[in-house]
């Protein structure tokens, strides 16, 4: 029998697509509030989210008769037509984040608007209206989330601990401060701040708050533009030698959404190709502003995944943007030798700063920017001692500690200097403002230009340096100035051999191609074939002869002449697959993991001696490539250390 679904049950399958645990809840809430305008935003969470999520903004707030239409389902401010699906400028549209949420939770919203004389409570619980009243309360809007799937306990069986949900909420917040440098996001968990940035607008600041100092020094400045197609890319990347493990440092945001996506996540680990070790990933915010009808957000129920119009723009944008960043870049490894006990210190330091100093909610100081009122003076009165009619509501008396009676207008913050308090009377209180600086913030990375290490050794070509020696039959010391240089000699030669194959391909405008006995037959699906027949002279002009032996099978004749020793059926697919995924494949880099290979059989050995002078010829040799800092795959050529940092060592300075 077939009958209609009940509308909680409709719900709460609706909300299975949308929430799949507290930190989709953060990102629907959080996103709903930059749509409204927010510049400063507060996520509370309690055991992971599982019993508490509180998220707090300065944002337009809703009106008093459209909150309860706001729970409906598929009822949104940012749409009114299937039209407006393709010039979209809102992270949220689909009018499903509420009406889920309130599904499988209990929710409390306190709002108001700025022309408003009071604000409106509305509480609902598994989508059933339990309150609709006034309430006394500051501009923006807050959510109470308590206890999320307590109507479904398959579901809330299936959530990790509360310290892993925690941690997913903490890489959701990270992702939203990333994608809106301009916002200050404040994270609590526990009643701790476990991060809080600046809202400057500046990017390197919020990886110094998210990620650290060291992958904040080690940020590049990316930027490229195709004006015809109205298309930016910008961003950071850092140094190759900051890498992880997992893709979880790479962020990607379209017109200021984050999402994940294969094209933007190939361009950038290409164009790393031969300056990171294999399986190493590198740290990144590529930002990407592209017309609205250039891009299709409709595709995935959590809005993470986008279509673009032309994938193969995209990646060759993106790939030019890192690799021009990365060229011509000091990257020899500074060893600063860092005692694990100062850099547990330094961690602990950080943490107790930033929990001693009172950052305030958004409705307190709006933008909150450099000025953190703190109250000196005595408890003021709540509006209950005071006699007042309206209605003090739950979430209001829970958090009394952090609401104030009016915000503090911004020309009052221009005049708040560290010296001078600011005295701010009425006829009930007088209240001392100061401005109190957090210390977590005061290392701050003052330009998009990096730093450079203090000596490059390969940056003049005709530079003077001594070789002192070899030590363990594979590394070569060189003296230059103050500062050390440790070569390894089979990377060094790799590089070289690498850079001069290289080098002969890219002059020559087709491959040569060579025969072989007997052919190849390749087997390929049927998406495959197509791609191979439409792309057939490419892969002549590289140096394949290839004939169709079947509906999917080819015949390969000739593979390229240049690479001797290649696994050519290896190469092929290689090319194939990038032709698929949108990838530049006519280049010379196609070629270049083949070409690793062989530079790296042939290259010298560690544990193989070398005399002085062929070492020294090595050295010249690298001074004349492009990228003498890192074998073809990824490693380290060179390492160096400073007399500064041997004389700490060794306890001669302190």
């Amino acid at each position: 029998m077939i009958t209609v679904l009940d509308k909680i049950t409709i719900d709460q399958i609706a909300a299975g697509e949308v929430i799949e645990r507290p930190a989709s809840v953060v990102k629907e809430l959080t996103e709903n509030a930059l749509d409204a305008g927010a510049t400063a935003v507060t996520i509370e969470i309690k055991e992971g989210g599982l019993s508490l999520i509180r998220i707090t903004d300065n944002g337009c707030g809703i009106n008093a008769s459209e909150v309860r239409t706001a729970f409906l389902r598929h009822a949104t401010s940012k749409i009114r037509n299937a039209s407006d699906l393709m010039k979209l400028t809102s992270l949220g549209f689909r009018g499903e984040a509420l009406s889920s949420i309130a599904s499988i939770a209990k929710v409390e919203v306190l709002t108001k608007t700025a022309d408003a004389f009071t604000g409106t409570r509305y509480v609902i619980e598994g989508g059933e209206e339990k309150a609709l009243e006034e309430a006394g309360c500051p501009d923006g809007t807050t959510f109470l989330v308590k206890d999320i799937f307590f109507n479904t306990p398959v579901r809330r069986k299936f959530l990790k601990s509360a310290s892993t949900e925690a941690g997913y909420i903490c890489e959701t917040v990270e992702k939203l401060a990333l994608s809106h440098t301009d916002i200050s996001f404040k994270l609590i968990g526990n009643g701790r701040v476990i991060l809080h940035t600046t809202g400057k607008g500046k990017i390197q600041d919020d990886f110094l708050e998210l990620y650290g100092l060291d992958i904040a020094k080690a940020l590049l400045t990316i930027s490229e533009e195709n004006e015809d197609l109205g298309i930016k890319v910008r961003g950071v990347t850092a140094k190759p030698y900051i890498s992880r493990g997992n893709r979880e440092l790479e962020a990607f945001f379209v017109n200021g959404r984050f999402i994940k996506s294969k094209v933007i996540a190939n361009a950038l680990e290409d164009a790393y190709k031969g300056y990171m070790m294999g399986h190493s990933y590198p740290v990144a915010a590529i930002y990407i502003d592209v017309p609205t009808e250039f891009v299709d957000v409709n595709v995935h129920p959590s809005k993470l995944e986008i279509r673009f119009s032309d994938n193969e723009a995209i990646y060759k944008l993106v790939y030019k943007a890192v690799k021009d960043a990365l060229t011509g870049k000091n990257m020899i490894v500074s060893n600063i030798l860092k005692d694990e006990k100062d850099v547990v210190t330094e961690k602990k330091e950080k943490i107790e700063a930033l929990n001693s100093v009172h950052i305030p909610e958004p409705f307190e100081n709006k933008p909150p920017k450099e000025v953190i009122p703190v109250s000196v003076a005595a408890p003021s009165k709540t509006s209950e001692e005071k006699g007042a009619e309206i209605k003090k509501p739950e979430i209001v008396k829970e958090y009394s500690a952090c609401l104030t009676k009016e915000k503090t207008e911004p020309q009052e913050q221009n005049v708040i200097t560290p010296e001078t308090p600011v005295l701010k009377e009425s006829a009930e209180e007088t209240t001392i403002i100061t401005e109190v600086k957090p210390p977590i913030f005061e290392e701050q990375i003052t330009d998009a230009v990096q730093t450079e290490l203090p000596l490059d050794l390969y940056k003049d070509r005709k530079a003077e340096f001594r070789l002192v020696g070899q030590v363990f039959k594979t590394y070569w010391i060189i003296e230059m100035n103050d500062t050390m240089f440790m070569i390894d000699q089979h990377a060094a030669h790799e590089k070289v051999l690498f850079e001069k194959t290289m080098k002969k391909i890219r002059a020559k405008e087709e491959f040569l191609s060579q025969g072989i006995l007997p052919p190849a037959v390749i087997s390929l699906s049927m998406r495959e074939a197509e791609c191979l027949l439409r792309n057939i002279d490419l892969f002549e002009k590289l140096g394949f002869r290839l004939e169709e032996f079947g509906p999917r099978e080819f015949k390969v004749t000739g593979v390229p002449a240049e690479l001797v020793d290649i696994d050519y059926e290896v190469l092929f697919k290689e090319i194939l697959d990038n032709l698929l995924s949108g990838r530049e494949a006519g280049s010379p880099e196609t070629m270049l993991d083949r070409v690793a290979t062989i530079s790296c059989k042939a290259a010298i050995k560690g544990n193989n001696y070398i005399s002085f002078e062929e070492a020294e010829q090595l050295i010249q040799d690298m001074f004349e490539l492009e990228d003498p800092y890192h074998c073809p795959h990824g490693r380290p050529t060179t390492i160096s250390m400073t007399k500064g940092d041997l004389e700490k060592k060794f306890k001669r300075v302190l």
